[in-house]
């Protein structure tokens, strides 16, 4: 697999990671990202290892650390909101307003017929994700999703509750119809580092978004 890779240095690399690919080697097999890390490293002694987490089905911006002592630095830095992180998705519905902020705790439950998911609920961890519609075309909006916060499946649950529908060809919240994979993608990366310059890193809109209709901003 041909990754693009979005920064690099001695300490970090961030990939643009492909949607479908999953972190973690899936219990019924198949290729994960662990299949490439070797790859990955570069002529580095290590391999890289992930910082943080995109679910399988997102693409974009992927931060892996060359070494144990960036690691624990950059995972303190995702711990303390030091990071901004940027999300392009497309809610699968025409959303009401231009901007706003949701804010709804968020708690894991789980059953035999629906297997486990994410729901509001008072007594959840806290969650708080910025949003603001990038484009509108009939029937789905694209919106921009700045989360301060990492819940698990954050932004999914909040575009439900939060902008009254899931986003597009999302199976667990929606429907899971007019995509072929939950329509989320990691657009950009800020991690700062003290007195080093900071990493920052930006993944092209990846093409079954455009495929929608819609345009890469940072191409204006």
């Amino acid at each position: 697999m041909d990754f693009s890779i979005l920064f690099e240095d001695g300490e970090a690399l961030v990939i643009d990671k492909p949607a479908g690919l999953p972190l973690d080697r899936p219990r019924a097999g198949g290729v994960s990202l662990e299949d490439h890390l070797d790859a990955l490293r570069f002529g580095f002694q290590r391999e890289p290892f992930p910082v943080h987490r995109l679910d399988r089905d997102t693409s974009g911006c992927l931060l892996l650390a060359r070494n144990p002592k960036a690691l624990k630095r950059f995972s303190a830095a995702f711990e303390a909101r030091e990071v901004e992180k940027v999300y392009l998705g497309v809610v699968a519905a025409e959303v009401e307003g231009d901007s706003g902020t949701i804010e709804l705790s968020l708690t894991k439950i789980s059953s035999a017929e629906k297997g486990w998911r994410m729901i509001p609920a008072k007594k959840g961890k806290p969650a708080i994700t910025h949003w603001k519609v990038v484009s509108r075309k009939p029937g789905m909006t694209l919106v921009e999703f700045r989360p301060e916060t990492g819940r698990t499946h954050q932004i999914r649950v909040h575009a439900l509750a939060g902008l009254g529908a899931a986003l597009l060809g999302d199976p667990i919240y929606g429907d899971g119809k007019g995509a072929p994979r939950t329509m989320l993608h990691a657009a950009a990366l800020t991690v700062t580092r003290g007195e080093k310059p900071p990493i920052a890193a930006t993944a092209p809109l990846p093409i079954d978004f455009a495929m929608l209709g819609f345009e890469d901003l940072s191409e204006r």
